[in-house]
């Protein structure tokens, strides 16, 4: 329902399409009776979300919660479509409904425990980023402001400037002419390669942390079994991807002739081979 209703909202700003305009308009009203059933369900099921607390505490817990506000913001803007913009504009909080769907998954738990754990490096890290942003636009007005008044004719007109330099995304509608303004340019854009690289290596280093923590707590209660690959044995000439899917099981080496090899999807397995894998124990 979430996924219609996102398509149909952009479908709407096709001109195109406009003699739909009614159709969109019908499928609108009735994904909006949905989600009020659905809210009105939320907070009747609210209890047992909570048990621990009364219903009244329970229900307003989840009314503050982020599935709470998503599910009322998606309501209301149904009833001001006719008023201000910013309430039409509301209506693109239906698409957070997809985090939702994303919060059964794995993947999307790794994320969130990596930022959550990370947070505070991360921080540090925007606050690094932002006193260069500050120092760059300060000083690029001072290098600039003399020869190009009408550009650079406040901080915040060279702030612009820093960020799309800091950022490496370089628009290129404000840009140095002096040789101080260019000589800081160089040193700003080779600056913002490092500082902005500084979140990305913190966010990569948290995933492999997470992900070893993973491995390890998969691992636990886990016996090493080395099985030896013999004629008959219904295994060999099988891939490493196949023996996942038939047998379910995923080796951590295989060991051919001496040589210990890395057992990648493509890899088949032979008649000599030992894979060495982990079981539960019996």
């Amino acid at each position: 329902m979430v996924v219609s209703n996102i398509i149909v909202m952009i479908l709407e700003t096709f001109e195109q399409l406009s003699a739909y305009n009614e159709l969109f308009r019908t499928f609108e009203i009735v994904c909006v009776v949905f989600f009020i059933i659905e809210y009105v369900l939320r907070i009747w099921t609210a209890p047992l979300l909570y048990p621990e607390l009364t219903r009244t505490r329970a229900v307003w817990k989840f009314m503050k919660s982020y599935d709470g506000v998503i599910d009322l913001f998606t309501i209301l803007p149904f009833f001001f479509l006719s008023g201000a913009v910013v309430f039409r504009m509301l209506r693109v909080v239906r698409i957070f409904h997809l985090f939702r769907i994303n919060t059964n998954y794995d993947s999307f738990n790794v994320i969130t425990s990596v930022l959550k754990n990370k947070k505070n490096q991360i921080f540090s890290s925007l606050f690094i980023l932002l006193l260069l942003l500050l120092a760059a636009s300060l000083c690029m007005y001072s290098a600039e402001h003399d020869a190009q008044p009408d550009v650079f004719d406040n901080a915040f007109s060279a702030l612009w400037w820093s960020i799309s330099t800091v950022l490496t995304i370089g628009y290129g509608d404000i840009y140095p002419i002096t040789i101080p303004g260019k000589i800081l340019a160089v040193i700003i854009s080779i600056l913002g390669v490092g500082v902005v690289a500084i979140p990305t290596g913190i966010i990569s280093a948290g995933f492999v942390e997470q992900y070893n923590i993973i491995q390890k707590e998969s691992r636990k209660g886990k016996g090493t079994i080395a099985l030896n690959v013999t004629p008959g044995s219904g295994i060999e000439g099988l891939s490493v991807v196949k023996l996942w899917n038939d047998f379910g099981i995923a080796p951590l080496v295989i060991i051919r002739d001496g040589t210990v090899v890395i057992p990648t999807d493509d890899i088949t397995i032979k008649i000599g081979d030992t894979l060495v894998y982990y079981e539960d124990p019996v």
